[in-house]
């Protein structure tokens, strides 16, 4: 089964009680907002908002109008937080059958949908278990309840042992022009050979949260950089991302109508090839090897 994601994809982590506070009618407009823009995809994971967040998503989208084939919800399990009614002593990760199973149906009820297009696990576990992992998605799957299966985080060796045992259909992983690891370790290769959709959070950086010599240098590039193709900084480091072959998605975590719209602008932007080695140039403080 094919699962088309939007090219920007709206991550709601700020959208509830971490940041935004959003209310079910503010939130029911900013999706309709994104999906009059071409963003149709949504980044959950059951942790946001202290486990509040999908639940106050699924109140907007209920009065959003919309039907639930027009967008497509990404949702993550697997850590078990200190935070909300979870009563954890220590934070810790669950990857057993039962609890991705329970974790998976609890979204469900959250996000008041039937499925979702895609579940990742969270972060990895040194005690996963790929057997039981496999068959957990594998009842999902029959049952309905996921379309796809993927992860989040996960190192190319972890990645290869849940693909020992079941189908891997993405990676959402940190990578911006600041964190440039992926592409220098192998992973976005790895991705690329074994048709593995990469997702990047942060898309990003640091570029505007930091002021180190690395961000001043790139700040100062892309300022010139804005003026010559006629859109803001963020928009050239979405652009920037979606250029690697690989194919990554920018997963953006915006909570402002304005901007969401604009970063789609990226899909719109081909920086020349000499544009696109300076940002990676600025970013390490020197040429390329």
């Amino acid at each position: 089964m094919e699962i088309k994601l939007s090219p920007v994809i709206a991550g709601v982590m700020n959208w509830g009680d971490w940041h935004a506070k959003f209310n079910p009618t503010q939130t029911a407009e900013l999706i309709n907002h994104c999906v009059s823009n071409g963003i149709t995809t949504f980044d959950h994971a059951d942790i946001y908002g202290g486990y509040t967040t999908e639940a106050d998503f699924g109140k907007g989208f209920a009065q959003s109008g919309l039907k639930r084939e027009d967008i497509q919800l990404i949702s993550k399990c697997g850590i078990q937080h200190t935070l909300g009614n979870r009563n954890n002593a220590v934070k810790h990760y669950d990857y057993s059958k039962e609890y991705i199973i329970w974790s998976a149906e609890n979204s469900l009820k959250f996000l008041q949908t039937d499925y979702l297009d895609v579940l990742l696990l969270h972060r990895p576990s040194p005690l996963m278990h790929p057997d039981e992992i496999a068959e957990a998605v594998t009842k999902l799957k029959q049952e309905g309840k996921i379309k796809a299966f993927g992860l989040s985080n996960f190192t190319n060796s972890q990645t290869d042992l849940i693909r020992t045992r079941t189908e891997v259909f993405c990676n959402q992983i940190e990578f911006s022009a600041t964190a440039l690891q992926p592409m220098l370790n192998g992973s976005l290769d790895y991705m690329m050979v074994n048709n593995i959709k990469p997702l990047a959070w942060s898309p990003v950086g640091s570029v505007f949260k930091e002021n180190t010599a690395q961000t001043q240098r790139l700040r100062k590039l892309l300022s010139g950089f804005a003026e010559k193709y006629g859109v803001t900084e963020d928009v050239i480091l979405f652009a920037w991302i979606m250029q690697h072959p690989a194919g990554i998605i920018p997963v953006s975590g915006s909570t402002s109508a304005e901007r969401l719209k604009n970063q789609m602008k990226a899909t719109t932007v081909k920086l020349e090839l000499m544009d696109w080695f300076a940002i990676w140039t600025e970013s390490t403080g020197h040429k390329v090897p």
